[in-house]
């Protein structure tokens, strides 16, 4: 080092740095040789033990763990895998595998665990999608879930996640449920609208749809029915009417009132615009079908809304129609017929009332058969459930058995019978014997189950063609038959009778063959997850009684046994199993009683909004007839009944529709209905399994408690939020169909108005006696005791007279108005002054009783309802003072024409007396003008004393 030292350059910096070293300094001291020796000992050992705890024994539990992750992987891989290879409408790919299927998948295995094990279930080892999985041996197995990236499919979401609330709560332990989402977001609601669910025409194809459509496709089956329901009643009512038609014209034509040949064109001529009308609606409603439909097997909630919403504008316009034809086919058979004025009102009238009997007869059966429909759908739900237990029974059952076979091999690992590599082996090609046995048999399913379904919709379908056959010829033998006007309305009950009759057959050959599809469904489902039990149970068997002999060197015999634990520990597994699809069983039960109560209330809220509007409008019209005036009571009355048939009308179509628009608003919120009761159902389940709960387990379970209440009270605040939507479009639809009803009904009035003014005036014309004036003039002229001065004399005091009764007609005119005036203002003094002092007293009573805030809310809230009542009570005193001018007027206006046909009458008299004319006859045909004005003024004070009462309830409603 010296030397080295010597020989480098000098500088300043190298000379300071040189060490040196003495031999001495390297020499060991015996003394603590010893010592040094013990403490590496100590210390070798302390690092032996430290290592072996905290490295080599979580190294052991993670190798033994990994049977267990193989469990779980299988558990989700049951769902996954098979939903790879069954060839339904809707696959869940690994890409589209949400979070809460995650949850729900790995929940179903832990049933038999606790809390803290259900709270953390969400939080996999290996990645759900990673195709690659390390074993013991450090080498990599394919994982069974290694599919790629599926084609996406019509009826699939492309979300992450249809739902984050089951996911979030599932992590709800670990973060106090501090960071949990919703199931309620708004990007969610439109992607669940644009979800395509399978297209269904019956229920036994509801039977092989996947579990997630089967609520929608339902509910879709429910609009079905309605709108068939809705058919037949149209077509049911349009039978009828021909039918009473017709006996109207047989009793015309037995009567000699019309020819034969008109009562074979009128029956002819209703028949084919019937028909013609069918056609053209029957057209339109196809072309909605067919609109929009970018996959005829399926098709989203936004398209079915779009549907419904214009079938309802088609068959409203249907609607109509048919009222026109009817109107039309009622005008041309009395103008055809030879008959008075007073008989074709009495048969427009019998017309009318038999079609209101009618349109009662077809609201009552709609009521009860949708309320069946509705019964229908919740035994449909039975049904499929009961079947989807049967679908995932064997897919339980594999997982139970490879828990029960883990379970030994664990114990064969323990016993150092088995290396952990080797148990992981058996395992892995266990589990994917499994799922290969599991999947074919939902293949078989699935396949056979589709056969089976068009074997037995085969067979509905014919025997349904025969019996509408026979139902057809029956309808024909009975409306073959000629009825008398006196037996019309026994003949309209059994002609109901007997549709209803033929509708409920085909309704209980329907629930029948429903069935039947189901029992033969789950006997299918029964006999293939059989045959795959016993398939699993041969590979159990092989595993145990050739496998293990050959790998842990146990006897055939101890094999046995260790088969014989497994079979046990199988049946304690699945008792469990099925004494949870037992609760799963009666929380679902429980959930369509509620369900049952809210249609309940949806049909009585239905109910009272039909008596509300039939009750506001019959008002209306009564307030409107009250202040026309001038018919006569029969046409009064046949406007009302007019009106009353219509009204039926409409309120009977729009009773289905908003049994549709409740069942839209089911439809959108199914998914998130769904989603929450899973979560109620496993947290129910969950814990009654647990019994013995610590602190944290009891944390757990209130915080998820608390956080399913929250989403409860979104989901119905989003439910109440969805229906007011379709309440105000059901609202829109109505003042639509209304207008149309106000519009029709303007028509009818006019025409009556018309032929009551037609009648009017013939009647005046008949009563001038324009005969004996002629007459009068002749002779006059012919008469030599008539001469120009004294005809002069006549005229001149007959225009004095005239003169004098119009100046006496203006001023009492005059006076008349004046007072009538001066009381209005009076009464309108009064008023003010009354409701000035019951403003002030109100202020006074609550005047110190609210703070600042709530006194300025309440006097805003006084003045809008003294505004509204105002405006009522201004509106009622003006409709009231037009009532008593108009009758002031017109009693003014019968007193002139009296006072002029007097004037006119004594004129004619002086004419008569200077010719030598004889008046016996003008007399008569005078008093009974006079007869005829006062009678009138009499019927116009009494048609004014009724209107007052009807528009005063008019006002207040």
């Amino acid at each position: 080092m010296a030397s080295a030292a010597g020989e480098a350059p000098p500088g300043p910096c190298r000379g300071e740095i040189g060490l040196q070293f003495w031999v001495e300094a390297l020499q060991p001291v015996p003394g603590l040789l010893a010592p040094a020796v013990l403490l590496g000992v100590a210390l070798g050992v302390g690092a032996a033990l430290l290592l072996c705890f905290y490295v080599i024994g979580p190294l052991l539990q993670n190798k033994k763990d990994d049977s267990q992750r193989l469990l779980e992987s299988f558990h989700s891989d049951v769902h996954g895998h098979l939903d790879e290879n069954v060839p339904l409408p809707r696959k869940k790919t690994e890409t589209q595998l949400s979070e809460e299927e995650m949850v729900l998948e790995g929940n179903e295995s832990s049933l038999n665990s606790n809390i803290t094990a259900f709270a953390l279930k969400a939080k996999v080892v290996y990645p759900i999608n990673q195709k690659f999985r390390p074993l013991a041996d450090g080498s990599s197995n394919p994982s069974l879930h290694e599919n790629p990236k599926q084609a996406v499919l019509p009826n699939q979401i492309m979300e992450t996640s249809t739902s984050s609330s089951l996911g979030s709560l599932s992590h709800g332990g670990k973060e106090d449920c501090s960071s949990c989402t919703t199931i309620h977001s708004a990007t969610s609601d439109d992607r669940f609208q644009d979800r395509a669910f399978l297209k269904v025409t019956c229920f036994p194809e509801v039977l092989t749809c996947e579990s997630f459509d089967v609520k929608l496709c339902l509910y879709s089956l429910l609009l079905k029915e309605l709108l068939l329901l809705d058919t037949e009643l149209r077509r049911e009512k349009q039978v009828i009417f021909i039918q009473v038609l017709r006996t109207y014209l047989s009793d015309f034509y037995l009567k000699k009132k019309i020819t034969e040949e008109l009562y074979q064109k009128i029956i002819l001529t209703q028949e084919t615009d019937l028909e013609e009308l069918q056609k053209q609606l029957t057209s339109r409603l196809l072309s909605t079908e067919m609109s929009g439909a970018r996959n005829s097997e399926y098709q989203t909630l936004e398209d079915l809304e779009r549907k419904e919403r214009e079938y309802s504008e088609h068959i409203i316009d249907n609607m109509e129609a048919f009222w026109k034809q009817a109107d039309k086919a009622e005008q041309f058979l009395l103008n055809q017929s030879n008959c008075s004025s007073a008989k074709r009102g009495k048969m427009m009238m019998y017309l009318t009332e038999r079609m209101i009997a009618v349109e009662g007869l077809l609201s009552q059966s709609q009521d009860l058969q949708a309320m069946d429909i509705q019964e229908r759908i919740f035994n449909w739900e039975l049904m499929v459930k009961m079947v989807d237990f049967l679908k995932t029974k064997i897919q339980e059952e594999s997982k139970c058995r490879l828990d029960a076979v883990a379970g030994i091999l664990d114990q064969l690992t323990i016993k150092s019978n088995l290396s952990l590599s080797q148990k992981e082996e058996l395992l892995t090609g266990l589990h994917k014997a499994f799922l290969e046995q599991v999947a074919h048999c939902n293949n078989e399913c699935v396949q056979q189950g589709k056969d089976l379904i068009v074997k037995l919709l085969a067979c509905r379908t014919r025997k349904i063609r025969e019996i509408k056959q026979a139902q057809k010829d029956e309808q024909g033998d009975l409306l073959r038959k000629t009825q008398k006007i006196g037996e019309l309305d026994e003949f309209l009950k059994a002609c109901h009778e007997m549709l209803e009759k033929q509708r409920q057959t085909l309704h209980d050959l329907e629930e029948e063959d429903d069935c039947q599809s189901t029992e033969a469904i789950a006997e299918l489902h029964q006999e293939l997850c059989s045959g795959t039990s016993n398939a699993l149970d041969e590979l159990v068997q092989e595993l145990f009684l050739q496998t293990l002999p050959t790998k842990t060197g146990l006897s055939l015999r101890e094999c046995e046994l260790l088969k014989e634990e497994c079979q046990e520990n199988l049946i304690l597994q699945l008792e469990k199993w099925d004494s949870c699809r037992q609760k799963q069983w009666k929380l679902f039960q429980e959930q369509l009683q509620q369900e049952k109560q809210l249609w309940t209330k949806e049909y009585a809220l239905c109910a009272v909004m039909q008596k509300h509007l039939s009750e506001k409008h019959e008002k209306i019209i009564q307030g409107v007839l009250s202040r026309l005036g001038g018919l006569s009571e029969e046409s009064a009355k046949y406007i009302l009944q007019k009106h009353r048939l219509l009204l039926c009308s409409v309120l009977r179509r729009l009773a289905v529709r908003n049994v549709a628009m409740a069942t839209l608003t089911h439809m959108k919120m199914s998914q998130k209905k769904s989603l929450l009761q899973e979560l109620r159902e496993q947290h129910i389940l969950q814990k009654s399994s647990s019994h013995c709960q610590d602190e944290h387990q009891w944390q757990l379970q209130n915080a998820m408690e608390s956080h399913i209440l929250e989403e409860e009270e979104k989901l119905e605040e989003e439910t109440q939020q969805t229906r007011l939507e379709f309440h105000q479009q059901l609202v829109a639809e109505i003042q639509e169909a209304l207008q149309l009803v106000q519009q029709h009904m303007e028509q009818v009035i006019g025409q009556a108005l018309l032929q009551h003014a037609r009648q009017e005036a013939a009647k005046q014309s008949s009563d001038d006696g324009e005969d004996f004036k002629e007459r009068l003039i002749e002779a006059a002229v012919e008469s030599v005791y008539v001469t120009s001065n004294g005809v002069n004399r006549l005229v001149q005091r007959y225009y004095q007279q005239i003169e004098k009764i119009m100046d006496g007609h203006e001023k009492r005119k005059l006076q008349q108005l004046k007072s009538f005036q001066a009381e209005r203002t009076e009464n309108n003094r009064l008023r003010k002054k009354q409701e000035e002092n019951e403003q002030t007293l109100k202020e006074k009573m609550n005047q110190g009783t609210q703070n600042t805030s709530s006194a300025v809310h309440q006097r805003m809230l006084l003045q809008q309802q003294k505004f509204l009542a105002q405006f009522d009570v201004q509106q009622q005193v003006r409709l009231d003072s037009l009532k008593q001018k108009i009758l002031v007027l017109h009693h003014l206006e019968t007193q002139l024409e009296n006072q002029l046909k007097q004037a006119e009458q004594d004129f004619i008299t002086e004419l008569a007396a200077l010719a030598r004319v004889p008046l016996t006859v003008r007399k008569q045909s005078l008093n009974r003008s006079i007869q005829s004005g006062k009678s009138q003024k009499t019927k116009r004070k009494t048609s004014h004393s009724w209107g007052k009462e009807d528009s005063g309830d008019f006002s207040e409603k």
